[in-house]
């Protein structure tokens, strides 16, 4: 902890503006005017190195950018698990990755070189015009370093000013933009990615989500169907028990209990969805009710995800990658989150921030925090999520059946 307090202050965006400043000055790039207004730019960075859901939601973001940047040229970064997701997006030019790496004690000095190799190999030659950051939240993932040491003379994002973490207030990383917005009002997330085109002067025209899969990914959501006995006129109920962090996992028991329900109301087959390291939740279900269970945990690309979702009635799961994948493919959405309604409705756990966007949806939650939560549940392990039960979940489930089958009826 000391050795990553100490490499966290060596680099410290004091230090990277004092070396970078100069360096940046002899290549070039600066003594310009910062000009953040669309028609200007033609050359644009985007950085975007968190989760699944955050790509997603990301998604209206790019199509406006490129509907107010026609010609530009606008490159993409993200971490490698997500490049999947986003190499067939129509709106980008190209899209790279950076990995800051996982050792436990060299976090930060291991980031910041592959930062900078990652600006060395691919950054400087593409001289770009502006970088964007379109991330409201504490500095985690190397974003402003990475938009930094990008060499654009104008850097937009969000201020650290006033957002919590860990109890105390950030604003560490605002130097190294050259432009910020600062905003502490409650905003979905993908309010907060167009109010990044509004801000730099652009119009936004449509907020729905995207996925871009290709002919290949909706082969192997057919085959992958079949070979597990799936017929078309089959109820598919997508399932994700998994989770980023365990507080947010609605025990796996549950979801056993909620399978059989299913089976014995319509006849139903689970399709269940998550990623790497989340094999044993599939397997469980698998165990434990048999041959209903379509299990592609660990076994699908996040394209692949998306194309099975396309296929699926309902989604059922956590607050999660595979929720707002279902959401982008249009699935009416159950959602078991633990962050309750009297919990800060800024806090990373909230609906309110990362909730299903613009599909029939569900938030079940608990009535009140536990315990010591306040703001938002802070155990490791489920806890506040314990206090939603499984007649709570069937009786959502029940209730979306219904309507959409009434909906049906009056076609």
């Amino acid at each position: 902890m000391i050795a990553r307090s100490v490499l966290g202050r060596l680099i410290s965006p004091r230090v990277v503006l004092f070396f970078g400043e100069p360096f940046f000055w002899l290549l070039g790039r600066r003594g310009k005017e910062r000009h953040t207004e669309f028609p200007r730019h033609k050359r644009v960075l985007v950085v975007r190195l968190d989760e699944i859901g955050d790509a997603v939601m990301t998604t209206p973001f790019l199509r406006e950018l490129r509907h107010n940047l026609p010609e530009a040229s606008i490159t993409l970064v993200v971490k490698p698990s997500i490049r999947n997701l986003v190499e067939l997006c129509p709106y980008v030019n190209e899209v790279l990755t950076y990995d800051r790496g996982d050792s436990r004690y060299w976090g930060p000095l291991q980031g910041s070189w592959r930062a900078l190799r990652l600006a060395y190999q691919h950054l400087w030659t593409r001289h770009f015009d502006l970088v964007v950051v379109p991330r409201w939240e504490i500095e985690l993932h190397h974003h402003s370093l990475v938009a930094y040491l990008s060499g654009a003379p104008g850097r937009v994002g969000y201020s650290q000013d006033r957002v919590e973490h860990g109890g105390r207030f950030s604003r560490r990383f605002d130097p190294l933009f050259t432009h910020l917005l600062t905003d502490h009002t409650l905003k979905h997330e993908v309010e907060r990615g167009l109010e990044v085109i509004r801000f730099l002067g652009g119009v936004t025209r449509d907020d729905r989500l995207e996925l871009w899969v290709g002919e290949e990914d909706e082969f192997f959501a057919e085959e992958f169907l079949r070979s597990h006995g799936a017929r078309f006129d089959d109820t598919l109920i997508a399932v994700g028990p998994g989770a980023g962090i365990q507080r947010r996992m609605w025990p796996i028991a549950n979801f056993v209990e909620l399978g059989a329900w299913l089976r014995r109301s319509y006849q139903g087959r689970l399709v269940v969805l998550g990623g790497m390291g989340e094999e044993s939740l599939g397997e469980e279900l698998q165990r434990q009710l048999g041959d209903m269970v379509v299990n592609a945990v660990g076994r699908a690309t996040l394209r692949q995800t998306a194309a099975l979702l396309k296929r699926c009635r309902l989604y059922v799961g956590n607050d999660a990658g595979p929720m707002h994948l279902a959401a982008a493919a249009g699935v009416p959405v159950i959602e078991i989150s633990c962050h309750p309604p009297d919990g800060s409705p800024l806090h990373v756990n909230s609906p309110g921030r990362f909730g299903p966007w613009r599909v029939p949806h569900v938030v079940l939650r608990p009535e009140t925090a536990r315990d010591a939560c306040s703001e938002g549940c802070t155990s490791h392990e489920a806890h506040c999520i314990l206090a939603i039960t499984v007649e709570q979940v069937i009786e959502a489930v029940a209730k979306e059946v219904s309507r959409q089958t009434c909906t049906v009826l009056r076609r």
